[in-house]
C-alpha cells in the first residue's frame, strides 16, 4: 500500500515542515504553511525523470534535426531568439487580464496553420468559452484542438492519441497530478505537473507553453523552483488600461534575454508593432518643460522614449522622489549629481520621473536624457524639440560613452531628429543621414559634462 505522509509546505518557496509555523523560516512569509497529504509507492520511479538513453559524443548529436518552429508573429519570435525550439518548456506569465491566453490562442493558430496539429488545453475555461473567444480573434485552424482538462495523466494520454507540434497548459496552477493528494494550485501540484510536463516535452520533442498567474507582488505564483525547471519564461507586461502590451524574456536558455516584443491590445486582439519608436513619441507635447527624447536599446532593438520630468516646489518636511519607468536609483544619482556639480536647489523640491508609453528603462544611457529633463523643468525652459540625448552620468559630472553609439544614432536620424548629444570621446566628427529624401543629416555634438549638455540643450537665457 502506498505510504501516506503529511508536511506542511510554504506557498511561496515550497518549505516542508513537519508541523505548522505561523512564519516560514526559510522565505520570511507569514502564513504561508499549508498542511499536504502525499501517497508515493516506494518503488515507483521518480517524477520527472527522463528514460534513459545511452551517451552520446556530443559530435554525433544532430541538432538539425529540430529546427525552431515560426510563429509568423514576428515580436513573439524576436523574444523567443528566433522561434520555438522543440521539446522546449515555456512559462508565461502575466497579470489577470492582461492577455496571456489571448496572445497564446493566437500562437497556436499560427502554429496549426504552418506547422501541424495544436493542442490547447484548459484547466480554467470551457471549450465553449474558448470557442469565443475564439471567434473574436478570427482563430481558423482546424488542426488547432481544445479540451478542458486539468488532469496531468488525461492529458498525457491526449498527446499520445493526438501527436500535435505544440502543447498549451492554461494554467500550470489548475492542472494536478492523482498521485499528489493536495489541491491544485499548491506547491506540490505545481511541481509535480511541471515535472510530469518537462518529462513529456524533452522525451517526445515537444514544445510545451504553460500560462502562469502572477502574486500581488508581480512575482509568479507557485514554487520558485518553477522557474528553474522551465526553458524559457517570458513576462507580459503593462497596464491592463492601456493599449500597448510588453513581452519580455527573464530567462532563455535559446537566445538572448534583452529582447522585447510590444503588442498592441485591440478589438480582434493583438497586434504587432512595426514602429514602436513612432508610436512611443506621438503624443508627445513638443517645446514642453520636462521632456526630452532619449534612444534606449532593448536588445537589438534601438527605441525612442520620452522621459518627462516634473521638479516643484516641496510643501511636506521630505521632498518627494517618484520613478515611473526607470530605476529609482538612478534618478537618485542624477539627483546628487545636479545639486552638486550645478548648484541645483532640488533638496526642496519634489522631483517625479516618468518613462512615457509603459516602457521600462534600466540601462545609464537614459542618464543624460534624466539630467536635462529635470533641468528643464526646474528652469520651466523647454529643451530643443529636435535633440535627443545619450550617455550615462558620472558622479564627478562627466558623461560617458554607452555602446552600440551608431544604432542608436541611425534610430534618431531616421526618425527626423537634427541633433544629437553624446560623450565627447565617442563623438568624432560624424554626420549621420537617412540618404535622399529622408530626414535631415543628423548632428552628432559631443560634449564632456553635464553642464555642457545643458547649456546645448536649453535656450541661452537667465537659468536660476
Amino acid at each position: 500500500m502506498p505510504k501516506q505522509t503529511t508536511r506542511f509546505v510554504c506557498q511561496s518557496c515550497g518549505y516542508g515542515a513537519l508541523k505548522w509555523m505561523g512564519r516560514c523560516p526559510e522565505c520570511g512569509e507569514w502564513n504561508t504553511l499549508i498542511e499536504e497529504v502525499t501517497r508515493k509507492a516506494l518503488s515507483a520511479p521518480q517524477a520527472g525523470a527522463l528514460p534513459p538513453q545511452a551517451p552520446q559524443p556530443i559530435t554525433a548529436i544532430d541538432a538539425r534535426r529540430y529546427p525552431r518552429l515560426r510563429t509568423g508573429i514576428g515580436e513573439f519570435d524576436r523574444v523567443l531568439g528566433g522561434g520555438v525550439v522543440p521539446g522546449s518548456l515555456i512559462l508565461v506569465g502575466g497579470d489577470p487580464g492582461i492577455g496571456k491566453s489571448t496572445l497564446l490562442l493566437q500562437v497556436a493558430d499560427r502554429l496549426g496553420q504552418e506547422h501541424g496539429t495544436v493542442l490547447y488545453a484548459s484547466g480554467e475555461e470551457s471549450t465553449q468559452q474558448i470557442k469565443l473567444r475564439a471567434d473574436r480573434l478570427s482563430v481558423t485552424a482546424e488542426r488547432l484542438l481544445l479540451v478542458a482538462e486539468n488532469d496531468i495523466e488525461q492529458i498525457e494520454e491526449h498527446v499520445r492519441a493526438v501527436q500535435p507540434c505544440c502543447l498549451v497548459i492554461d494554467s500550470i496552477q489548475t492542472m494536478y497530478a492523482p498521485g499528489v493528494e493536495s489541491a491544485p494550485g499548491t506547491v506540490s501540484q505545481v511541481r509535480e505537473s511541471a515535472a510530469r510536463l518537462m518529462r513529456l516535452a524533452k522525451s517526445t520533442h515537444l514544445p510545451v507553453f504553460l500560462v502562469g498567474h502572477v502574486t500581488k507582488e508581480g512575482n509568479l505564483a507557485g514554487p520558485r523552483v518553477l522557474e528553474h525547471m522551465v526553458d524559457t519564461v517570458l513576462y507580459f507586461e503593462g497596464d491592463r488600461h492601456q493599449t500597448y502590451k510588453v513581452l519580455r524574456a527573464v530567462k532563455n536558455r535559446f537566445g538572448s534575454t534583452d529582447e522585447l516584443g510590444i503588442f498592441a491590445m485591440q478589438e480582434t486582439g493583438l497586434a504587432e508593432v512595426a514602429n514602436p519608436s513612432e508610436i512611443f513619441l506621438s503624443e508627445r507635447p513638443m517645446q514642453a518643460p520636462g521632456s526630452v527624447v532619449v534612444p534606449v536599446l532593448e536588445g537589438s532593438r534601438p527605441l525612442l522614449v520620452e522621459v518627462q520630468a516634473l521638479v516643484a516646489p516641496a510643501y511636506f518636511g521630505t521632498p518627494r522622489r517618484v520613478a515611473t519607468g526607470c530605476d529609482y536609483n538612478r534618478m537618485s544619482l542624477v539627483v546628487a549629481v545636479l545639486e552638486k556639480r550645478l548648484g541645483l536647489a532640488l533638496g526642496a523640491r519634489d522631483v517625479f520621473l516618468s518613462i512615457a508609453g509603459g516602457v521600462r528603462v534600466t540601462e545609464p544611457a537614459a542618464d543624460l536624457g534624466m539630467a536635462v529633463a529635470m533641468v528643464s523643468s526646474f528652469h520651466d525652459l523647454p529643451a530643443d524639440a529636435r535633440t535627443a540625448f545619450i550617455g550615462e552620468v558620472g558622479l564627478a559630472g562627466e558623461v560617458r560613452a554607452v555602446q552600440q553609439l551608431d544604432r542608436r544614432l541611425n534610430e534618431v536620424a531616421r526618425l527626423g531628429f537634427t541633433r544629437c548629444l553624446v560623450a565627447a570621446r565617442a563623438a568624432g566628427s560624424r554626420h549621420l543621414g537617412a540618404g535622399p529624401g529622408g530626414p535631415p543629416t543628423l548632428q552628432v555634438l559631443g560634449v564632456e559634462t553635464v553642464r555642457a549638455a545643458v547649456e546645448a540643450a536649453l535656450p541661452p537665457v537667465e537659468r536660476r
